[in-house]
C-alpha cells in the first residue's frame, strides 16, 4: 500500500506541475523554484513530515522534498551556529545530493556520448 500512496501523491503533484506548465505562463525554472519554495514552507509550518509519513517518497522525492532539505538544515545551522547558521544551513544539507547529481550526470554523459538538440 505504501507503494500506492507514493504513486499516487507522486503523481497529483507531478500532474498539478504539468497543469502549471501547461495553463500559465511560468517557465519551468520558476516553476521549480516554486517546489522548492512549497517545500520549504511546508517544512517550516510543520505539515511536511505528516505528509511525507502518509506518502514517502511521493513527496520527498519530487523537489518539494529538496525544499524540505534545505529547510532542515537551515535549522540545524540556526541552532547551532545562530543568525549565521541561515546563510549556512541549507548548503551544507543540500551539498550531497547536488554533488551526487553533478558526479552521476557526468558520468552517465562519459558512458552514453550526448549530442546536442538538433
Amino acid at each position: 500500500m505504501d507503494y500506492v500512496k507514493a504513486f499516487l501523491i507522486g503523481g497529483l503533484i507531478c500532474a498539478l506541475v504539468q497543469i502549471l506548465m501547461e495553463k500559465t505562463k511560468l517557465m519551468p525554472g520558476r516553476i521549480m523554484v516554486l517546489l522548492v519554495v512549497t517545500g520549504v514552507f511546508l517544512s517550516a509550518f510543520g505539515w511536511f513530515e505528516p505528509m511525507q509519513k502518509f506518502a514517502g517518497a511521493g513527496v520527498s522525492v519530487p523537489l518539494i522534498g529538496f525544499g524540505n532539505v534545505l529547510m532542515k538544515g537551515v535549522r540545524e545551522a540556526l541552532k547551532e551556529q545562530g543568525f549565521l547558521g541561515l546563510f549556512s544551513g541549507g548548503f551544507k544539507a543540500g551539498a550531497v545530493g547536488c554533488s551526487a547529481a553533478l558526479i552521476f550526470g557526468y558520468l552517465a554523459s562519459l558512458i552514453f556520448q550526448p549530442k546536442m538538440k538538433k
